[in-house]
């Protein structure tokens, strides 16, 4: 081996073991001062109620707050596009669900990566959805809302075009072999509220997300999109033993960050938040909310987005949402 090549890979090695030293100081100093975590839709959806506990959660054991702010817009990409351009120092990071692959993959084109620009630090939580109507629809089972749907027309509200329940309620329609009227909204608490005011018919939407409807009596919940009944709801049928045959939808929340997070850094927030998802305060969080705890490694979150993105345009393609 020459010389040069030697002093070269020396060199290298030394690169090497000082980048990964810096990344291993910056873990154990993390975090010096508040983290500002991004939600991108409105205030009182399953992601932003997720959010505020997880990070209630993570404040208490990492010593600094983490700071839940909303940025809605554009079916969640204003916010996720507001991350994906921060510093990847972990201080600025998104709370995201499900919905962000969907609108991705229904979107022609974007500016930024979705893939390239965001990685997953971890997941929180995931839950069958529940299909649920105003109370004036008569119905007391799936069967109800279908075959209205095949004598007029049925509307049914989302958080926006390309989100869970966009996909949720277009897919129900395709199994269901009905047609539906798509009502975005910006976000899924005003859909929510639209439904409970009796203005669309039919929502398909997260326990959480309906919560405070259901606990008001102002709307009726008819199945749950599992493809069998599940144990969180119990006494509700599946949608797809319901006259939606081959329906299923599953819902998952968590926290992404900037492409470029130190992989120490990574591996840490990973760690804080698998440790929180187990705490008394979210075990009875997710009890209370319907969903069950969804803790994966950096190994297993690899490659995450770019997988759900891609089972997303499969989707897509399935439900006949066109590319916006």
């Amino acid at each position: 081996m020459s010389r040069v090549h030697a002093c070269g890979g020396l060199y290298a090695a030394a690169i090497g073991v000082a980048l990964a030293a810096t990344g291993g100081a910056y873990a154990q100093n993390y975090p010096t001062r508040p983290v500002q975590v991004v939600v991108p839709y409105s205030a009182g959806g399953s992601i932003d109620i997720m959010t505020r506990a997880v990070a209630q959660v993570l404040s208490k054991d990492m010593g600094q707050n983490f700071v839940v702010e909303n940025r809605p817009g554009a079916s969640g990409m204003i916010g996720a596009e507001l991350v994906s351009r921060a510093k990847p120092d972990g201080y600025t990071l998104l709370g995201s669900t499900s919905s962000f692959p969907a609108t991705v993959s229904v979107r022609a084109k974007l500016p930024f990566d979705p893939v390239k620009s965001i990685v997953t630090v971890a997941t929180f939580a995931r839950a069958p959805m529940l299909v649920a109507v105003h109370n004036s629809v008569p119905a007391k089972s799936v069967k109800g809302p279908i075959e209205l749907a095949k004598k007029k027309t049925l509307t049914y509200g989302s958080s926006g075009a390309g989100g869970n329940n966009h996909f949720s309620g277009s897919l129900f329609a395709a199994a269901a072999g009905v047609k539906m009227t798509h009502v975005p909204f910006k976000g899924i608490a005003p859909a929510v509220t639209s439904l409970a005011g009796g203005e669309i018919d039919l929502i398909i939407s997260s326990a959480a997300a309906l919560g405070p409807a259901m606990q008001a009596n102002r709307v009726r919940i008819l199945a749950v999109t599992s493809p069998k009944p599940s144990p969180l709801f119990p006494g509700l049928p599946a949608a797809a033993e319901e006259g939606a045959p081959g329906f299923e939808y599953e819902l998952w929340w968590g926290m992404f960050a900037p492409a470029g997070l130190p992989q120490p850094l990574l591996e840490q927030l990973n760690a804080a938040i698998n440790k929180a998802l187990e705490s008394p305060e979210m075990q009875k969080f997710f009890e209370r909310e319907k969903a069950e705890a969804w803790p994966q490694t950096p190994k297993e979150l690899d490659g995450f987005l770019a997988r759900e993105i891609e089972r997303y345009k499969k989707i897509r393609e399935i439900a006949g949402i066109k590319p916006l």
